[in-house]
């Protein structure tokens, strides 16, 4: 299991502390960092400020934004930073949800998936630099048709560094997940449970049918990445460890996109909660996000976190490392960077 940390959304500025963080990981052996975007801080600038003064960890984005960029905008930023990293960076992509892509962005959210095909097309052909690119799709063309007719298809003035910059997909629906099994090199789930393994590796099986990758998972095969996010808690006391994650997963659950819109709603439906969900949701519409919060049950908490006294978090990391996890991104209180290093490198 190799390890992984980064820093999430800004609040009203850059959280305390992410300088001496990415420092620390880098020093205890971390394989990646990564910074977050939604409708506050960028994904890109972050990562090149901090990642500036590293030299060892990978550097991704999780994730930037499909609709704040054009195709081939994301890839210039992608060829720029890895050059400036020393092939180091890892493009963590993602559709985000309709009230951000129609309400922040000014785009069309429908058809996402096939939106995601044609940009990551169009990404690969930047990062070839084998021909000027050209792209027919019914969301990008390139180059453009009408306007005033002048277009020219063009390829990157920059040489890449690499000619296969590793995309990622944040996913969590089976279909966007499958995806990212058929077109990436890598999956970015955002709440994961080790108890259902059987069906993430299911959905990613279908995308390498579809690629003609052969079995997911297979000793010698493709050198496919997933990055987990997973809250840890270190505390005898369970009980108030879940408290501290509680918020974050009622904000998800029940706030984070419209009822009957919300991506995340749907992964706790899946994993058997859909009652809990479905409160959850209820109580922070209503604005009372402490009774959302306080109607998940420890159990719930325990599928997508490491909480409790460090030999259960212990015991418990074992079925993550049975998982199709491969990088487990983690999170919590300062302490949390060395202790993780402890258990895992």
């Amino acid at each position: 299991m190799r390890l992984a940390t980064g820093a999430g959304y800004w609040s009203s500025g850059p959280p305390a502390g992410t300088l001496d963080a990415i420092k620390e990981a880098e020093r205890l052996g971390y394989d990646s960092f990564w910074t977050a975007e939604a409708y506050g801080s960028d994904a890109l600038t972050p990562l090149a400020w901090w990642g500036s003064h590293t030299d060892t960890i990978k550097l991704g984005t999780g994730i930037i934004q499909m609709s704040a960029r054009t195709p081939t905008a994301t890839a210039m930023a992608a060829l720029t930073l890895d050059h400036l990293s020393n092939g180091r960076f890892l493009c963590g992509l993602g559709v985000s949800g309709p009230q951000v892509v129609e309400g922040w962005y000014g785009q069309s959210y429908p058809r996402p998936l096939a939106r995601t095909r044609e940009y990551i097309n169009i990404m690969r052909q930047v990062f070839a630099r084998e021909s000027p690119v050209e792209a027919d799709g019914d969301f990008y063309q390139l180059p453009l048709k009408g306007g005033m007719g002048i277009g020219k298809a063009l390829k990157p003035t920059v040489h890449p560094l690499r000619k296969e910059i590793p995309i990622y997909l944040g996913a969590e629906g089976p279909r966007n997940i499958a995806l990212a099994g058929e077109l990436c090199d890598g999956w970015l789930p955002l709440f994961f449970s080790p108890d259902d393994d059987a069906f993430y590796r299911t959905a990613l099986q279908t995308g390498y049918d579809t690629a003609g990758k052969g079995t997911f998972g297979a000793p010698g095969g493709s050198d496919f990445d997933v990055v987990c996010p997973v809250s840890v808690v270190p505390m005898d006391d369970i009980e108030k460890a879940a408290d501290m994650v509680r918020p974050m997963l009622a904000l998800y659950m029940g706030g984070m996109g419209a009822k009957g819109a919300n991506f995340h709603h749907e992964v706790f439906c899946r994993m058997g909660h859909e009652d809990i969900a479905d409160t959850v949701q209820g109580l922070y519409m209503s604005g009372l996000k402490n009774e959302a919060a306080a109607a998940i049950p420890v159990e719930v908490v325990e599928k997508v976190a490491l909480i409790g006294p460090i030999d259960k978090i212990k015991a418990d990391l074992a079925k993550w490392e049975e998982s199709v996890v491969t990088t487990m991104m983690v999170s919590g209180p300062p302490q949390v960077i060395r202790l993780m290093a402890e258990l895992c490198l």
